[in-house]
């Protein structure tokens, strides 16, 4: 499912990849085609991966708690990731092994957001369309590293990627692939906090549910003979 080995020596990095149609894609598959040239990224684009939406959880588990750096890399969709990338989070960062007691797998590592938008900079303003900076739009990327013990690196953005002139695009992606050939020689590290401490309190996390497995929304557990979806990581 993954697309290159992870070498032995050197930091590893785990890409994951995700975009419903490449075929409309003008930066993100030049992107993937810039990590895919290099031996030190092992990449899995995962609607490719999985295109019945049936997550290999343990391989996915396996592939991120190789790696020191995972990276999303995706076009932001309704000012969020695209939906199997979604279920790649609420399937793979389960209970008890990303997050919670014991839950220790990916402590110390870090994410690193990597992503387009179609709207320029200048549409993520509240005086424009969207409202927003887009720096508002963050909060969850950060919350999820943060609860997995990991750090949130600063993201790597391509506003307007319709519009983009080519220099631009081929400047972005050379970036890219630069900044991944580093890692994690970054100067910026330095100056960033260390991975946060998110204790979840047993309480907070009933036995059944921990049992039953990881939040997912397109799964349900039967209570009394009715199906109850799953919500998100803390809902009732």
């Amino acid at each position: 499912m993954s697309d290159l080995p992870t070498p032995r020596n050197g930091p590893s990095v785990y890409l994951l990849a995700a975009h419903p149609n490449w075929r409309e894609s003008r930066v993100n598959r030049r992107l993937l085609a810039a990590a895919r040239a290099l031996p030190e990224v092992k990449v899995c684009d995962i609607y490719v991966s999985y295109p019945d939406y049936d997550i290999d959880v343990p391989a996915e588990q396996a592939s991120a708690a190789a790696a020191n750096l995972i990276v999303l890399l995706h076009p932001v969709q309704w000012y969020s990731m695209p939906a199997l990338l979604k279920l790649w989070l609420d399937e793979v960062l389960a209970h008890g092994w990303a997050y919670g007691i014991g839950g220790t797998a990916l402590q110390g590592k870090a994410l690193w957001l990597v992503a387009t938008t179609g709207g320029p900079e200048s549409s993520y303003h509240p005086q424009s369309y969207n409202r927003y900076f887009f720096d508002a739009f963050l909060p969850p990327y950060e919350q999820t590293a943060a609860l997995c013990g990991m750090r949130f690196l600063p993201p790597l953005l391509l506003h307007g990627a319709h519009s983009a002139s080519e220099q631009e695009v081929l400047a972005h992606v050379a970036v890219f692939a630069e900044r991944l050939k580093a890692y994690p020689a970054w100067p910026e590290l330095a100056e960033l906090d260390a991975c946060p401490a998110c204790d979840v309190p047993a309480t907070d996390r009933p036995q059944e549910l921990s049992n039953a497995g990881p939040p997912q929304g397109a799964k349900a557990l039967l209570t009394d003979g009715a199906a109850v979806p799953f919500a998100s990581v803390g809902a009732p």
